[in-house]
């Protein structure tokens, strides 16, 4: 990397500094993002999974809902689902300002833009397809296995603004995991020295971890999300395919599930 010339013609010789020297900031930097996200819901995921197991009934007769009325009140219930979106995006803006670079913005470090659009579309809509059809594949036979809950995808009443809430919560969602647990957590752990394999598996086990609330079946499901989005960012270096393809899976599985006769949830276990 050739020295950057600082203010005054000088050259900033923190720019070529190896991140070896740097390795217990960027370690902890990695440990604070993580908890004010997904680290976090990881965490919360294990404790309630383990309490789940120690209920008497079975996971197969437990449920959990993923986008919860929060208010009977319709204005209220939107006023709090807008603010839960918003907030959840914040850990987003801080793993893009803390890859950023002078000259460099970290949506074009993590390809977090729709360059060439038609080819990044068509990859999202790819990827989409290679994982959400084995996914719900998975999550059916954990449910007949009895290793999975009940997942309600939409709780919400049907008010004007709930499919417009609910396409919003399948973005904040897609931006969180991909950013996060694709683009910042890869980009850094590789900065840190670790080995291709040792980046795949944790960003794929942080994947799977914050899902297990659901039980095993999901866990397992995104953990080979996991494996697959962060061996395509390792290569590629694009979010952007990503983010499409998991906003693609969850509207499919909000907005179906608001639209969906009681009929065909039945019969598929939601």
């Amino acid at each position: 990397m050739a020295d950057r010339p600082a203010a005054g013609g000088q050259v900033d010789s923190r720019a070529t500094e190896p991140y070896g020297r740097h390795r217990p900031r960027l370690g902890a930097e990695v440990l604070i993002v993580l908890g004010l996200s997904l680290g976090q819901s990881a965490v919360y995921a294990l404790v309630n999974i383990v309490a789940r197991l120690a209920e008497e009934a079975p996971l197969a007769e437990q449920a959990t809902a993923l986008n919860p009325s929060r208010s009977p009140r319709p204005y209220l219930d939107l006023t709090y689902q807008l603010l839960s979106i918003g907030f959840a995006l914040v850990p987003v803006a801080l793993a893009l300002y803390l890859l950023s670079e002078p000259g460099r913005r970290a949506t074009a470090r993590i390809g977090l833009n729709l360059a060439r659009p038609w080819r990044t579309l068509g990859a999202g809509v790819v990827l989409a397809a290679l994982i959400g059809v084995p996914g719900l594949g998975l999550y059916l036979a954990g449910r007949e296995l009895g290793v999975t809950v009940e997942v309600q995808a939409a709780t919400l009443d049907a008010y004007w603004w709930t499919v417009p809430v609910l396409l919003l919560s399948a973005l904040q969602n897609a931006l969180l995991e991909e950013v996060v647990v694709a683009g910042y957590l890869v980009e850094r752990l590789e900065q840190l020295g670790w080995r291709p394999a040792a980046v795949l598996v944790t960003s794929a086990l942080m994947r799977g971890a914050y899902h297990l609330y659901q039980g095993f079946g999901p866990f397992l499901g995104n953990l080979v999300m996991g494996l697959i989005f962060a061996e395509y960012y390792r290569r590629r270096r694009r979010t952007m395919p990503l983010v499409i393809a998991h906003t693609l899976i969850d509207v499919v599985a909000f907005v179906g599930y608001t639209l969906l006769p009681e009929q065909v949830l039945s019969f598929l276990g939601l």
